[in-house]
């Protein structure tokens, strides 16, 4: 699905992936995030396909002028799993908002593991 808007210059579409893209993005540029992880078979097979691997652990869906999005990650020893959480929650959505003009609604963060 993707996220459709009508304005002043014409008709705007913003894929899934691309919000994905953004939402990886951001995820990987927050401090004690070590990667982004595929927690379905999905996105297991994307990474044999060469899925691009900042779209790995992000899983988008819009409803209507809203968006969801699921993030998978592993963390840096050592930090604080719920000071990087909110880190993460708050740049996703302010670069995912910023870039699409939309509303993010809900941003699920599942700590997949820790690495050293």
């Amino acid at each position: 699905m993707s996220l459709n808007t009508v304005n002043a210059y014409g008709k705007i579409t913003v894929t899934d992936e691309a919000i994905a893209l953004v939402a990886g993005h951001s995820t990987l540029e927050c401090y004690g995030v070590v990667d982004l992880v595929a927690r379905k078979a999905k996105d297991v097979a994307g990474e044999l396909f060469n899925r691009p691997s900042k779209t790995r652990g992000v899983r988008v869906l819009t409803i209507g002028d809203r968006i969801h999005i699921d993030i998978d990650l592993l963390l840096k020893y050592g930090v604080s799993i719920n000071a990087v959480a909110e880190s993460v929650r708050r740049q996703v959505k302010y670069n995912v908002e910023k870039f699409t003009g939309m509303i993010v609604d809900a941003i699920n963060i599942n700590v997949a593991g820790v690495r050293v």
